[in-house]
């Protein structure tokens, strides 16, 4: 059985790796992965506006991996739309690109599991293979967290190289045409960050779990025999 110090610290462990399942599901389901500020170009060549009147031609938008939300300004006032990736927006984006993210995720999540019953089987006894020790522990927690990380960079990839945020505000845009003004990570973003960092901060709760306690040494009195007591 392993010792009070070491279960403690395997304890936090599949604490954070299970914290690290719950937050990739909470970046899948919550749409506000990124979050924009969309011109309509049309409407601003029509009516040749200048530069105090273009903040009536500015809209809104902000999307997850699965749905979002489109605010239009095109001088008529504002207009909501909801929309969803699937089945048919997907193949107005890199198609593969995305795809692939969401199995990265879902692969994120199948590991994090993993790593939390490691870190449980090893707060609960002491594994006699090396594989399912700490050294299993680091190995799971690194395919975890690199997995996570390889996910954030293909979605990052999708915004400044294929161009995901102008695709998605002109889906299905017959009359007006869309210009992205800005763009920034939103929450859903940055959970997913911080499930890739709890993976990053097992590795450093199972080092700290192989510093060795001081032993603490209990003094032990000699009994001194003298001449009285052998006369006794």
């Amino acid at each position: 059985m392993p010792g009070w110090f070491k279960k403690a610290w395997y304890g936090l462990a599949s604490l954070l790796s299970f914290s690290s399942f719950i937050l990739i599901i909470v970046a899948l389901v919550v749409p506000h992965w990124l979050s924009g500020k969309i011109l309509c170009q049309t409407g601003v060549d029509l009516v040749n506006a200048t530069d105090r009147e273009l903040v009536k031609f500015i809209g809104d938008i902000y999307y997850g991996l699965f749905r979002g939300c489109k605010v239009r300004q095109c001088g008529l006032g504002s207009r909501q739309s909801q929309f969803t990736i699937f089945p048919h927006l997907v193949k107005e984006l890199n198609a593969g690109l995305h795809v692939m993210i969401l199995l990265l995720l879902f692969l994120a999540l199948a590991l994090a599991l993993v790593s939390m019953g490691f870190a449980i089987l090893n707060m609960i006894q002491v594994p006699y293979q090396a594989v399912s020790g700490p050294g299993g522990i680091c190995l799971w927690n690194v395919l975890a967290g690199g997995v996570v990380a390889l996910a954030i960079a293909s979605f990052m990839a999708a915004v400044k190289f294929h161009d995901l945020t102008e695709r998605i505000a002109n889906f299905q845009e017959k009359l007006f045409q869309f210009v992205v003004l800005e763009e920034q990570y939103e929450e859903s973003f940055w959970i997913c960050v911080a499930s890739a960092l709890a993976h990053a901060a097992n590795l450093v709760v199972v080092a700290i779990s192989h510093i060795p306690l001081p032993e603490i040494k209990t003094k032990i009195e000699e009994a001194t025999v003298t001449a009285e007591d052998i006369l006794y």
